[in-house]
């Protein structure tokens, strides 16, 4: 059989090969096997041709983690279009803005959050798009229902659909944006397989793995997490975002499921060091640990290697825009004496990358630059952004794209990279990327804020982010008032952690903010 080459084809060819073999696991709801989720995403994705969308269109996932959503992706990939997932624990107002921004042709969503977002889509003076309504998710019986409600169910089918192309898009992942939206990551067919070929080549996936689906779907982690685990017919065990934070009840599902396969953002894995009461319990069948997303600091991670010694530990790095770029693995003690993050690596065997100065310019190993990638795993640009587009990869002469990763790294002789730290004003929170800026666009947005700065510190468990403001005369808002407004209009990652309240914020001699005394301050 020829090597599948569009993300589709993975799970026809694990379908034929492991039919009966479990594709998907929700622990606690249910399980489905291979080949009726090939089954269940066929029968999607010939509903959503019924509802009009072809080749190239975008359609929205508003769902939780779950099977149903896995089936749901999969039909979208079928129908020949990119599926643009949104996170549903964030306010409806950013989810209605994404999904009107991509030009979703349909949404595939949840009955709960259907009010919410076409009352949202209207205050945009968008229309709602073709809608295919789940009563909730369960374990593939509400897609079902769903279908069969659908006006064209038991519709003759219309012929084949023209399937994807290598270099059509797969789906498009929205990011903190430095303008105050959040923007669309356009990723291809080609980028995603590209990726999944070297994660086989370089961490032997095997049939009866068992792979952690921690990463929600907006997030680029849960590529791998999806994606490797059905090109190779091994199992994936959804792990919901609630239960995801919670140490106390995600270490026992860890064991229980015999997951063979981690992969997180670091801080999961230090708080599951810290209060998973892992040397309760047996972790046998975890074989390969991968983390990425943010520093892991080394405390935590010699803490959980000290808890967990079995597994091979690896740290991975990269932006959405280019997924998982440079790799390094974890020696297997950490030493006593270390107290510095690992470095992020060496680039990944199909990629190239190389370090500059502001100009453009390659610097000489051993000096600080940004870290630029080239190669099939990066993006093909921002959606309906060709400004920024442009801006995001370095001009060169040969045609060659080589994206600015926006990241201050060195190089040693060995070509291993170490992270020193970001160029602009974005920083990575729990394994997302946030722009400050978008937290200040949303304080902005509150009456009684006439100033608004953000500044991210540094924390023994990543960053916390600080807000600084100045109000209103006589208009000062509880700190309660703030985090709930804040909750209202942002995910809850980007919530700052503290406010802090100034009868007017600093400036530098053009009137900028002084973020420098800002720092100061805090």
């Amino acid at each position: 059989m020829a090597t599948p080459v569009t993300l589709p084809q993975y799970l026809a060819a694990s379908a034929r090969a492991r039919g009966g073999h479990t594709a998907v696991v929700d622990p606690g709801v249910g399980s489905i096997g291979y080949a009726e989720l090939d089954a269940l995403s066929d029968a999607l994705r010939d509903a959503l041709r019924g509802m009009g969308v072809g080749r190239g269109d975008r359609v929205g996932l508003y769902l939780r983690k779950s099977i149903d959503a896995v089936a749901a992706l999969f039909g979208i990939l079928k129908a020949g279009a990119a599926y643009v997932p949104v996170d549903p624990g964030a306010p409806a107002e950013r989810n209605a803005y994404i999904l009107h921004d991509c030009g979703a042709r349909a949404v595939v969503l949840e009955r709960g959050f259907q009010k919410g977002f076409e009352e949202a889509l209207a205050g945009l003076g968008a229309p709602t798009p073709p809608s295919l309504v789940l009563d909730g998710t369960r374990a593939g019986a509400s897609l079902r229902e769903a279908l069969a409600r659908a006006p064209d169910a038991g519709a003759p089918s219309r012929g084949e659909p023209a399937p994807p192309a290598p270099d059509d898009l797969a789906y498009i992942l929205y990011t903190s944006g430095s303008t105050g939206r959040p923007k669309g990551v356009m990723l291809s067919h080609r980028n995603a397989v590209a990726f999944v070929d070297w994660c086989s080549a370089v961490f032997d996936p095997r049939p009866e793995d068992r792979f952690s689906s921690h990463a929600p779907f907006h997030f680029d982690l849960s590529v791998l997490d999806l994606y490797v685990a059905i090109k190779h017919g091994a199992t994936l065990v959804l792990v919901g975002s609630e239960l995801g934070k919670d140490p106390a009840r995600l270490a026992p599902l860890i064991a229980e499921e015999r997951i063979s396969v981690w992969y997180s953002a670091p801080s999961i894995l230090s708080l599951l060091a810290q209060y998973g009461d892992l040397a309760s319990r047996d972790y046998g069948a975890l074989r390969i640990v991968l983390f990425a997303g943010e520093v892991f600091p080394v405390k935590h991670l010699r803490a959980l290697q000290r808890l967990l010694p079995h597994p091979a530990y690896y740290n991975l790095y990269g932006p959405t825009e280019t997924n998982v770029c440079t790799w390094h693995p974890i020696p297997a003690h950490v030493p006593d004496d270390r107290t510095q993050p690992y470095p992020i690596g060496k680039v990944c065997a199909h990629l190239r990358a190389r370090v500059v100065d502001e100009a453009g310019r390659d610097v000489p190993r051993g000096q600080e630059g940004e870290l630029c990638i080239a190669g099939d795993n990066v993006m093909k640009g921002y959606w309906n952004l060709p400004e920024q587009s442009a801006r995001a990869f370095l001009a060169e002469a040969s045609g060659e794209r080589w994206y600015r990763t926006g990241d201050v790294v060195t190089e040693d002789a060995d070509g291993v990279y170490t992270y020193v730290g970001r160029r602009d004003r974005m920083v990575k929170r729990r394994g997302y990327r946030v722009e400050l800026g978008e937290i200040e666009a949303c304080l902005y947005r509150h009456p009684a804020v006439a100033e608004a700065a953000a500044i991210a510190l540094p924390h023994e468990d990543g960053v916390r982010i600080k807000a600084f403001l100045a109000c209103r005369e006589g208009k000062r808002p509880s700190l309660i008032e703030l985090k709930r407004f804040c909750s209202e209009h942002l995910p809850l990652y980007m919530v700052p952690d503290a406010f802090s309240f100034q009868p007017s914020l600093p400036k530098t001699s053009t009137d900028k903010v002084d973020y420098q005394r800002l720092k100061e301050l805090a």
